[in-house]
């Protein structure tokens, strides 16, 4: 004698035998639960504001026109009345009109069916029989209705109102960073054409259009915002950079060009310009040092070059001059670039790889200078005196600095460094090593330093 199971299939095996009915999955029970809790859309919010709000909102969720299409035609078979407390948005069109309207096969309906309950936009009530079905009252309620239950987009209207809103603000953001690309291109091919037009033949003259034109070319095609932004960004630093050539006197000396600064031995396509300027090193004429009430760390300081500092400056020179630039990412002053950059974190969006070595640093650092009204003159400086390395170094360190550690400017307290550094009394081993006891949170560390100071 055989026993019917609760599934009516024969004793015991029923577990195992296709049932017919819709496989469940976890997506679809959270779908369910969203929908449980729909008492109709707020006060003032229509059928069509809510299909808008998710029509907004729907590719930065990542859903594809084929479930944005199917949304809206199951909305177009709500009433009004549906999405009020005591409704329900129940809709029931057949299987064979839907593969009409949609312009798909029996298997791609099935699956945007089955896609659209577990991303969660609708949950289905089945029939006893597995038919889709209903029917309303005089009034246009539902009494009855079995197939698709759009619950779950009014819960989740909050959300896609938020999304939608984000949305546009990127949009117009991204809007915003393509004009000023605009402007900075424009700005940038002026100031070629009037170089050209003033006879100016360095060669950094075509070199700055070339990568200009290839940045400007590059931003149409970029949607991301970050990308957007940085782009954007290093096009308005050339701009500047070509600017601020135009504006020297030095740029007019074109028959005897002067050595230039090598601050990227890599070569890098994007690496910082050559500077050809003649480097004054007498930094009490030329360069603004900042007070020593600048800070509490003293790097920075009034300083009156006399003969014994000109003399130490020569050294300092000749030790720079004869001394390699390091092309690993080996310690310098006990510093790795790694540390570097952790200690210095606005190092990182200037540099192109996760591992830089110290020419990677030293380009960074002089795309940083520009964030801190750094001058060009004064990072040629820098590296003539402490060596490019330690002069990147230097930078890092105050980067690293809070925004009201600085009486004046960031600019003035690097400087006020290159002019210690000058006269042989900058201690950059002394202040890696504070940075490194604030950050890690040694108070033996940070009395020590203050007792040095």
């Amino acid at each position: 004698m055989q026993t019917e199971s609760a599934l009516g299939g024969a004793g015991g095996s029923s577990a195992r035998s296709p049932s017919g009915l819709r496989r469940l999955s976890i997506a679809m029970l959270n779908t369910e639960r969203i929908g449980e809790g729909f008492t109709g859309l707020p006060e003032k919010i229509t059928p069509g504001r809510a299909l808008a709000a998710f029509k907004a909102a729907a590719p930065a969720l990542g859903y594809g026109p084929r479930v944005i299409h199917a949304v809206d035609w199951l909305f177009s078979f709500t009433q009004p009345q549906d999405w009020t407390a005591g409704g329900k948005p129940i809709v029931w069109p057949s299987a064979e009109l839907q593969q009409q309207a949609l312009s798909l096969g029996v298997t791609q309906v099935k699956a945007i069916n089955r896609q659209l309950v577990e991303i969660g936009l609708v949950t289905m009530k089945d029939s006893p029989n597995g038919k889709r079905y209903g029917k309303r009252d005089p009034q246009g309620r539902i009494v009855e209705a079995y197939g698709f239950d759009l619950s779950p987009m009014a819960a989740r209207l909050e959300e896609f109102q938020a999304v939608a809103a984000r949305a546009r603000e990127e949009r117009e953001r991204l809007r915003h960073l393509r004009r000023r690309a605009t402007i900075a291109r424009k700005g940038l091919d002026q100031v070629l054409e009037t170089a050209a037009e003033l006879g100016l033949a360095d060669p950094t003259w075509g070199k700055l259009g070339a990568e200009g034109r290839a940045l400007a070319q590059a931003l149409k095609l970029v949607e991301s915002l970050d990308e957007m932004e940085l782009g954007v960004c290093s096009l308005e630093r050339r701009q500047r950079e070509a600017r601020e050539r135009l504006e020297s006197p030095t740029s007019m000396l074109v028959d005897n060009p002067l050595e230039a600064v090598d601050s990227d031995p890599k070569g890098s396509e994007n690496r910082p310009h050559q500077y050809n300027y003649k480097s004054n090193l007498n930094l009490q004429e030329n360069t603004v040092i900042a007070s020593r009430k600048n800070s509490s760390d003293g790097e920075a300081g009034a300083t009156t070059l006399k003969p014994e500092a000109v003399a130490t400056q020569r050294k300092t020179q000749e030790r720079s001059a004869a001394k390699p630039p390091r092309i690993d990412s080996g310690p310098v002053l006990r510093l790795t670039t790694d540390e570097l950059v952790r200690l210095a974190p606005r190092l990182k969006p200037y540099l192109a790889t996760r591992c830089p070595t110290w020419p990677d640093i030293i380009e960074a650092a002089d795309w940083l200078r520009n964030d801190l009204g750094v001058s060009q003159p004064l990072w040629g400086d820098a590296c003539l005196v402490m060596g490019r390395e330690q002069a990147a170094i230097a930078l890092a360190i105050v980067s690293a600095k809070p925004a009201e550690h600085f009486t004046s400017t960031p600019g003035g307290y690097f400087s006020g460094m290159v002019a210690r550094a000058n006269a042989g009394t900058l201690n950059l081993s002394r202040t890696i090593w504070g940075i490194r006891s604030r950050q890690q949170g040694n108070p033996a560390g940070k009395e020590r330093v203050r007792r040095m100071n």
